[in-house]
């Protein structure tokens, strides 16, 4: 690829510089960025993407094939879906950096990126309190979403609230943010809600649900629609949780930090452009990549 080119380093990174804010493509697009923005979001001016030798550093991308839209492999088996789109248009923006997807189940992500066999996740992270002890993230937000109990569409309404949950099956993959939600909940409840993790082909919500195997799962608001094309479940009482959707890195490691602020710059563009938000209605059906207020 040309993008090796320390060249064509020089030539994008000026042209960034010029345009005074995140987008290399319009000025005119960018006035919205940089109003609403953090001032610890970094700028141009505040990230490299090339290493100490002006060489392209090749950088490995964890993410799974089972989430429906998100990171899935299409009927011509190739690997798609909203987080791997976006991951491939950061790439084509880091010039200093080349990105090579690599799959695995969900619940051996993080894992991989702490025994240093990936560099960072894509996988709709959601950033909490206990990941961020362990974890690095970025800054800017690429998603945000709304945790919710999910059921069968014909449940009577008896099931509203985590409370409602006792004594009940709750279906959820190990590792996940919803998992997380159900497990503080048992801690001071006296594990009072039995939680169901799935594992590898048996990932089957909606048939788990529908007949009866487990009464219920956590999700996110966006995701409902994807993994239930026919309809056959629904969101029930208010919202557990809302959070930012970032990429994960290893914390306290300077490449890490480096790498991840880089891509911070590259999300502050992609949103400037419209690109991201494009990228949420084709593969979501709506935009959850605004701010969120």
């Amino acid at each position: 690829m040309l993008k090796k080119s320390l060249a064509l380093v020089m030539i994008l990174t000026a042209v960034m510089v010029a345009a005074g804010c995140g987008s290399s493509k319009d000025n005119a697009q960018t006035t919205g960025s940089k109003e609403g923005t953090k001032d610890t979001t970094p700028t141009v001016n505040d990230v490299s993407t090339k290493d100490n030798t002006g060489q392209v550093k090749k950088i490995i991308v964890g993410t799974g094939t089972a989430f429906p839209r998100v990171c899935f492999i299409d009927e011509n088996n190739k690997l798609t879906g909203f987080d791997v789109e976006l991951v491939r248009e950061i790439d084509k923006r880091l010039p200093g950096y080349e990105f090579e997807l690599q799959t695995m189940e969900f619940a051996n992500l993080l894992l991989s990126l702490e025994t240093k066999k990936i560099d960072f996740v894509a996988h709709e992270m959601e950033k909490n309190p206990e990941r961020e002890e362990k974890y690095l993230f970025n800054k800017v937000p690429y998603a945000h979403w709304k945790n919710k109990i999910v059921v069968a569409k014909d449940n009577k309404d008896d099931i509203q609230t985590l409370d409602d949950l006792k004594g009940k099956k709750v279906l959820t993959g190990a590792t996940s943010a919803e998992a997380q939600i159900l497990q503080n909940y048992n801690k001071t409840h006296n594990n009072a809600i039995q939680i169901v993790y799935k594992s590898g082909a048996a990932n089957d919500t909606v048939a788990q649900i529908t007949s009866g195997r487990v009464d219920a799962t956590l999700a996110a608001d966006f995701s409902l629609p994807l993994i239930d094309t026919q309809g056959k479940l629904k969101t029930t009482g208010a919202e557990l949780s809302s959070a930012d959707i970032l990429f994960v890195f290893r914390k306290n490691d300077s490449e890490a930090q480096k790498l991840s602020d880089a891509i911070d710059v590259a999300i502050i563009e992609l949103k400037a452009d419209g690109t991201i938000g494009k990228l949420s209605k084709e593969w979501l059906g709506e935009d959850f990549t605004a701010d969120s207020k």
